[in-house]
């Protein structure tokens, strides 16, 4: 899954020839999985019109700050665009509007907008080869570095002049190789592996019933897909769930069972650096499984359990670096059963979760969790959606290596 997807993009063109470009590229965003605004300067509309744009981008385009044709019509904020991109992207960049980018001369909506966004900025530059080595646009270019602003470099080849040399706006298709790979290397997860348990497990009884409670697993592959987003390399160890993740690059391991899931995790526990325990792994099996299924022939019946494995603790246990994470879900003297967990079981961070909370538990899209570190310093957060829960919970994870 590409970096770009889910992100907001606010693409500035120019007026250049290499607008024709911004075609293909605005259907690359797409294809990523991006959504796409445009802003046209009033000379771009020469080599591109704003119905082929806003027919890929599936938005409105953007050119002037009113429609002068409707006296009714509301104005176009550039602020609001400013601040709802992610990222804003200018290609091609000419001569003209990367000087009014480095001086701050705002006298058309793109510029306007540049000058209000607080999402980081990339620039492809675009110019026949003896503007684009020009003192003056070198200065452009050099002020806009300095700025904060990310150049893409333009490429080698035939000019609209008919020259052949530096100055051809990046291909489309190399723009989106920049943008994934320097949004890649920001990640703040990059190059950390997690594992993340999510789900039930379902201990049999015989062929047809089993053991097992009401978890979905929504929480654990919240967790384990806001952490591929945010760049690391991540392996879920799922019970059974009909949940699917989002971020292919997820690797999934299925398993039915608590030792199957603990036979999955101790195979994965060294070669990482963070561990979360979400899911709901049941304490007691049947002793004896039937190989057939159980008639119904008395009005009693008793089955005889013995103890899982205690994954969470075995994994304490062979603790080397690894930042761990365990789940408490609690009915009565929450804080000090969870403090009572971290000791035992050599946890970094527990999650608790409370059954007398509304909104939180099994089967519901939100959660109230209350962080409870290893030196007991307790945060109780707000009721939020899930999703949220997974970002505040990976922040814990981002704090711990960066803090």
């Amino acid at each position: 899954m590409s970096v770009l997807n889910g992100k907001k993009i606010l693409l500035g063109v120019s007026g250049g020839i290499a607008a024709y470009k911004t075609a293909s590229l605005v259907r690359l965003f797409i294809k990523a999985g991006a959504h796409v605004q445009v802003i046209m300067t009033p000379a771009s509309k020469d080599f591109v019109t704003p119905l082929t744009l806003s027919t890929l981008s599936k938005n409105p385009v953007y050119s002037t700050f009113y429609n002068e044709d409707d006296q009714n019509a509301e104005w176009n904020n550039h602020v609001e665009l400013g601040l709802w991109a992610d990222l804003m992207l200018i290609a091609p960049a000419t001569a003209n509007t990367l000087s009014k980018m480095a001086n701050g001369n705002c006298d058309n909506l793109l510029i306007a907008t540049y000058l209000s966004a607080k999402c980081p900025v990339y620039f492809a530059p675009a110019m026949d080869l003896d503007m684009y080595k020009h003192p003056s646009t070198i200065a452009s270019f050099s002020a806009l570095k300095q700025f904060g602003n990310s150049m893409i470099p333009a490429e080698n080849g035939e000019l609209a002049s008919g020259l052949s040399g530096e100055g051809r706006m990046a291909e489309p298709e190399n723009i989106i190789a920049f943008l994934e790979a320097d949004l890649e290397s920001k990640l703040p997860l990059k190059g950390k592996k997690i594992l993340i348990t999510a789900g039930p497990t379902y201990e049999a009884i015989d062929p047809v019933r089993f053991i097992g409670n009401h978890s979905s697993g929504k929480m654990g592959f919240d967790i384990a897909n806001e952490a591929a987003n945010l760049g690391a390399s991540v392996i879920l160890v799922s019970g059974p769930t009909n949940f699917k993740v989002r971020n292919t690059s997820i690797e999934v391991v299925n398993v039915m069972t608590a030792q199957e899931m603990f036979d999955a995790c101790h195979l994965y526990f060294n070669d990482v650096d963070v561990a979360i325990a979400a899911a709901a792994v049941a304490d007691y099996r049947p002793k004896e499984v039937a190989l057939q299924k159980i008639k119904k022939t008395s009005q009693e019946f008793s089955i005889e359990l013995e103890k899982t494995k205690d994954i969470l603790l075995s994994l304490g246990e062979i603790k080397k670096n690894q930042f761990l994470i365990g789940f408490a879900l609690e009915t009565e003297n929450e804080i000090e059963n969870a403090k009572l967990k971290i000791q035992k079981k050599n946890l970094d961070l527990i999650v608790l979760n409370s059954l007398q909370d509304k909104g939180a538990g099994f089967k519901m899209p939100t959660n109230k969790v209350t962080f409870i570190s290893k030196d007991f310093k307790i945060e109780p957060m707000d009721l939020k959606s899930k999703e949220s829960v997974a970002v505040d919970i990976l922040n814990k994870v981002i704090e711990h290596f960066y803090a």
